[in-house]
């Protein structure tokens, strides 16, 4: 088996940016309504030249422009009327290699966050492959660009996207919980790790259940940064590393894809990370239940009947239902410091990507302020969601003949919704809370978004920390 010692350096590809080059061509951005008053304007060879490769001027076209001696001269990309940050993302792909400086006005998008579609773009996942591509593109750094803000956002996404592509035998609790160590360790946060049996010990008896039947020891991850004295921040991520269902098995289709089941915790640690990266005046915290759910002798089952950190009690209805029970010690925990904002994340339901599709997270939120910022920064940065109903007339679904509540709703309907109110039994009313259920995943390559991993909702939740408790 291929084993690979994970640290946060090693995630962290090398960056497409250099300081200066004495030797940049230039890259330029024609609007679309421009296009053909800006090629009328340009020589007969010119022209005729980007005629031949059969652009018309559509948004996402790029032109390589020769020079008189044959080699490249210069590039133009065509962006929309009213462009976006990810109209930028396919640069570090489309063009060929060398070094660019770009000279085109971007607004209304700023340079920042074309240096970071630029980054986010150029992410690939090749470590389990011999051979690897060659250098693409460079770029010389965006006058006007926040450098910091740029690296932070862009090194934050690409270790979770890393982290959640890598195959569930290289990333179990053990792995997951090292990358977090070498995060805190980076940013000189404490971190405590509680392993197995200790579980049970200090208290968080779902976590415990859900990952006892691995071979893989489950766990709790506990990060801490910042003063005190600052408002409290806490995240709090699904790290189920992989999702057999447990004894309510998957079939195989539904198995496929779950080394991705811990994409919110590789998303909270996203957003931990360019938290702590910008120095951004909070106390933070992190919790991470880290799981893997699997099939043995002593794996919890159907009907059995849990106790949790909050101290009522869950019959389990269905053992692939797995997430929500060990956020929901973790909820608690976390709820238990009353911080100013609480987040999780987690890919919890089919039923959210049936009603939003992949690329849209579900967001619950009992606050409407906290809400409503999430909704604003996700709009800001390009980064949406849909906020979906904390219906409290579901809640009966959730009732139980011999426990305190069940894991699940007896019928399919508002799945998503019910598994919301479930989490919420665990955080009180005034704790302002937002929940994510999302996909953390791109299905196909678009501009700036690689198939693979995603960290969906982490930069618009960034910008809502920056924005309610910034500098």
């Amino acid at each position: 088996m291929l084993t690979i010692i994970l640290c946060i350096a090693s995630l962290l590809m090398s960056l497409p940016f250099v300081d200066r080059s004495s030797s940049s061509l230039p890259l330029q951005f024609v609007g679309a309504s421009k296009w053909r008053a800006w090629l009328k304007a340009q020589s007969a060879a010119r022209r005729g030249w980007i005629e031949s490769l059969g652009l018309a001027g559509s948004p996402g076209d790029v032109a390589v422009l020769p020079g008189r001696d044959g080699k490249a001269a210069g590039a133009v990309l065509v962006i929309p009327n009213k462009p976006t940050l990810w109209d930028f993302g396919a640069l570090s792909s489309k063009l060929p290699p060398g070094t660019w400086r770009i000279e085109g006005d971007p607004a209304p998008v700023s340079m920042t966050d074309v240096a970071v579609a630029i980054g986010l773009g150029a992410w690939k996942f090749e470590r389990y492959k011999a051979k690897k591509s060659k250098p693409g593109a460079r770029f010389v750094w965006p006058a006007g660009a926040d450098k910091a803000r740029a690296v932070a956002i862009v090194e934050g996404i690409t270790m979770a996207r890393d982290l959640i592509t890598t195959p569930s035998a290289d990333m179990g609790p053990a792995e997951l919980a090292a990358a977090a160590q070498d995060l805190a360790k980076k940013y000189k946060a404490k971190v405590k790790v509680i392993v197995g049996d200790d579980l049970l010990k200090q208290n968080y008896p779902m976590v415990h259940a859900v990952g006892r039947a691995s071979t893989r020891a489950p766990r709790l991850i506990d990060i801490t940064w910042g003063s005190e004295r600052d408002p409290k921040v806490t995240l709090v991520g699904k790290g189920v590393c992989f999702d057999t269902g447990g004894l309510d098995l998957k079939p195989a289709a539904g198995m496929l894809m779950m080394k991705k089941d811990m994409g919110g915790a590789a998303t909270v640690l996203a957003v931990a990370s360019m938290v702590m990266a910008s120095k951004l005046p909070v106390r933070l915290r992190v919790l991470v239940p880290a799981v893997e759910n699997s099939v043995s002798g002593n794996a919890f089952r159907p009907m059995d009947v849990v106790p949790t950190r909050k101290g009522i009690t869950v019959e389990i209805g269905n053992t692939d239902a797995e997430g929500r029970l060990i956020l929901c010690d973790a909820l608690h925990e976390g709820a238990s410091e009353k911080p100013a904002m609480m987040v999780d994340c987690a890919t919890l339901t089919g039923a959210a990507r049936v009603a939003l599709g992949p690329d849209l997270p579900a967001l619950f939120c009992n606050d409407d302020d906290l809400a409503e910022a999430l909704i604003a920064a996700g709009h800001e940065v390009t980064d949406p969601m849909w906020r979906m109903p904390l219906f409290a007339g579901y809640r009966r679904m959730l009732d139980s003949k011999v426990a305190d509540i069940n894991n699940v709703s007896a019928g399919a309907f508002g799945g998503s919704i019910t598994a919301a109110l479930y989490l919420k039994e665990f955080v009180p009313d005034d704790v302002p809370w937002a929940h994510f259920d999302m996909m953390a995943w791109n299905n196909a390559s678009r501009p700036g978004r690689p198939e693979g991993g995603e960290a969906q909702a982490a930069r618009a939740i960034f910008r809502t920390i920056e924005d309610k408790f910034g500098p």
